[in-house]
């Protein structure tokens, strides 16, 4: 792939937004760099398909159409089908040079979807958010909106409480 692509998902992101009737919402994020990716997904019950798949984010530009990228493929994939994918394939599907100086945020939302997927795989509570997450939102809260990027200042902050 090549920039203009990433930059076209990044731009006019595909799938983007929540839904109300999600099955799995799933919330990751990269803390010490700020991108916060949020996965929604509707299940089909019998063939544990993925009939509906949407995201929310905030991080850079890489994270944020991997995201995009991710719910082309998503659609009308099984929870087995999803556990199988890798981050190798996400990586190349972005294009391997142009990603490979930032693996954690392009692969953010296929670890992400799989995090999904092994929740939607289980019966009970589907929506859950991890601490990491729930500690990234509180600094982006504290921050006045704003992510710190460097892992120091997010060190001195956890510290602090």
């Amino acid at each position: 792939m090549d920039l203009d692509f990433i930059l076209d998902h990044y731009d006019m992101p595909r799938n983007h937004g929540a839904f109300a009737d999600a099955d799995v919402v799933q919330a990751g994020g990269v803390p010490d760099c700020g991108d916060l990716v949020t996965i929604y997904l509707k299940i089909d019950p019998e063939t544990e398909r993925v009939m509906r798949y949407a995201f929310e984010g905030e991080g850079c530009t890489i994270s944020q159409a991997a995201a995009s990228v991710l719910g082309e493929l998503a659609t009308s994939m099984t929870l087995t089908e999803i556990e199988a994918f890798d981050a190798t394939t996400m990586m190349e599907l972005l294009g391997r040079d142009l990603v490979r100086s930032r693996p954690r945020c392009a692969t953010l939302a296929v670890n992400t979807l799989k995090g999904a997927g092994a929740v939607g795989a289980q019966p009970g509570d589907r929506k859950r958010e991890t601490p990491d997450v729930m500690f990234s939102r509180w600094v982006f809260h504290l921050a006045g909106g704003r992510y710190w990027t460097r892992t120091s200042d997010l060190i001195r902050v956890k510290d602090a409480l």
